[in-house]
């Protein structure tokens, strides 16, 4: 079912042409400008994952991943949903030093996403994660870490306004930090994403903290694996939308779970069955390195940037009939 809500009177400020020169441009200047910023180095990384590794990310639980058997072994391999667990796993087995990190080109299918502006089953990001110590832990490096990134983003912005000055696109640097309860205090009767509406439609620029435990009201702000972020040390990153009049969410990061965190969350979420998987025996055992990490979306910095009005601007994916006839009758062009 399609969700698209094109604004009244839009029109691409980029044909077509310029659209894909910028979004090179976009992807190969934040690539530098967060590789500087947070001390990145670039590495492949998989498209697909052993089902049975417990290396796939499972989002908030619920999402279908998408499988296939292979001929040769006939093993289950299952399309990445995100490389949240295997990029801890990769900076243990390329000996990372603490302080230094990589990043990667993550492409996915989330077969369950809603079709809309924002959303596509198509998912492109940058997939980072970085080494650091266990005194580091805290939301002071979370929050230092959020400012590096959105200033990132906000050099990246400069460099495309002054390639394309057609493009009018403005962000707010200054981030306002708030948690999710706090939020909650603000808006007790709305929902979470009415609340991070009315919150960025003030502050234009927002660091959502501590997403996936039940907040007073007795439900999260949102869903949350409880295998990879810490809930108490994470959190997303969000712009305001003038086009669409909406909170953007451009990246969702955080400190990574230690082993006792591990296993509070996992209990928590009733899922102590997955203390088994081979990437949770090495966690729980400390193989593997205390990090900070997190994905950013490539197809939401070229939308938001360059001024887009739907997420099929930037990116080729599927989208059901009603949403390319809204589109099209709308002027709006979907690769």
């Amino acid at each position: 079912m399609s969700h698209v809500m094109i604004p009244e009177g839009y029109r691409s400020t980029l044909s077509l042409y310029d659209t894909q020169e910028a979004i090179a441009l976009i992807k190969k200047t934040f690539e530098s400008n967060l590789s500087h910023a947070l001390h990145l180095k670039r590495v492949s990384a998989p498209l697909f994952v052993d089902g049975a590794s417990g290396l796939n990310d499972d989002l908030n639980g619920i999402e279908r991943p998408v499988s296939f058997d292979m001929l040769e072994t006939g093993e289950e391999a299952q399309v990445v949903h995100s490389l949240a667990k295997w990029k801890r796993y990769a900076l243990q087995r390329y000996h990372f030093p603490v302080g230094e990190g990589l990043y990667t080109d993550m492409n996915a299918i989330r077969r369950d996403e809603t079709l809309d502006n924002l959303h596509s089953v198509y998912v492109d990001q940058w997939d980072w994660e970085k080494v650091i110590r266990e005194e580091d832990r805290t939301l002071e490096t979370l929050k230092d870490t959020v400012t590096r990134i959105v200033t990132a983003i906000c050099i990246t912005l400069d460099r495309i306004k002054w390639e394309y000055p057609q493009v009018k696109t403005a962000l707010c640097r200054d981030v306002t930090f708030v948690t999710s309860q706090e939020l909650e205090d603000l808006y007790p009767d709305k929902t979470p994403k009415e609340r991070e509406n009315l919150f960025l439609k003030e502050h234009k620029t927002a660091c959502i903290l501590q997403i996936g435990g039940k907040l007073k009201s007795g439900q999260p702000h949102d869903g949350r694996a409880p295998d990879y972020d810490d809930w108490d040390l994470n959190c997303d990153i969000m712009f305001w939308d003038d086009l669409l009049d909406c909170a953007l969410e451009i990246s969702s990061m955080g400190i990574r779970v230690s082993p006792a965190s591990l296993e509070r969350q996992l209990i928590l979420a009733h899922k102590e069955e997955r203390r088994k998987l081979p990437f949770h025996q090495a966690l729980l055992k400390g193989e593997l390195p205390f990090t900070i990490g997190g994905g950013i979306g490539q197809s939401r910095m070229c939308m938001l940037l360059l001024g887009k009005a739907h997420i099929g601007e930037v990116q080729s994916s599927y989208w059901d009939a009603a949403t390319r006839q809204a589109c099209e009758e709308a002027g709006v062009i979907l690769l």
